[in-house]
């Protein structure tokens, strides 16, 4: 039996976080995950984390250079479940609706789509102009998800790291994968869930 492999991609936006606690969450699954990080990338991690390069690797399983076009994850034959790209740039979203393979990471979701494997971008920008939402269109019309990470707040969450758990879980879901940490609505009488705190105020 293929052991359950996913490949993940980081690019340049806000919210290297997300990259971060899904390699984290894929490895307490037993999932064997994929790293290709672009170099824009890199220079978010060295902007929003303490994290240095070898950390960010030692998360994944296997690492894969950007330039590297010929990794295992370059080609169809190399089975996966499927790519999250958390976060996914504008140019990296550009690249995949456009079929422009410049770097590993696109190639990667290029061959994704290509085998009609799950593709799912968690795309970080706003506001968003025609070309972005044509972008976004494109990818989902060849079969892809986009995913952004909009914030859940009926679940109350009390910090950031619950807001990016609850957005890992619902993008794993897309793969039916099960998140254990990954609180969902309706499982608890709404009795027992806190519908007042301090300085807020919920209906």
């Amino acid at each position: 039996m293929t052991k359950k492999r996913m490949i993940v991609g980081i690019s340049g936006a806000s919210g290297i976080i997300y990259g971060i606690e899904l390699l984290k969450t894929l490895r307490q699954l037993d999932i064997e995950t994929h790293l290709v990080i672009t170099k824009a990338g890199e220079m978010t991690r060295n902007i929003e984390t303490e994290a240095t390069r070898e950390d960010l690797k030692a998360l994944a399983d296997f690492y894969h250079p950007i330039d590297n076009l010929a990794a295992p994850i370059s080609s169809g034959s190399f089975k996966t479940m499927g790519m999250i790209v958390a976060p996914c740039s504008m140019r990296t979203l550009g690249e995949i609706a456009n079929s422009i393979t410049s770097n590993l990471l696109t190639r990667s979701a290029e061959v994704v789509l290509k085998e009609r494997r799950r593709l799912v971008l968690v795309v970080r920008e706003t506001p968003l102009h025609a070309a972005h939402l044509k972008n976004m269109l494109a990818v989902t019309e060849m079969g892809g998800v986009i995913a952004p990470p909009v914030p859940a707040f009926y679940m109350q969450p009390l910090s950031i790291e619950e807001m990016v758990t609850h957005t890992i879980g619902r993008t794993l879901d897309l793969f039916d994968i099960e998140a254990n940490n990954f609180p969902r609505w309706g499982e608890e009488s709404l009795s027992e869930m806190p519908r007042e705190k301090e300085g807020c105020l919920t209906r």
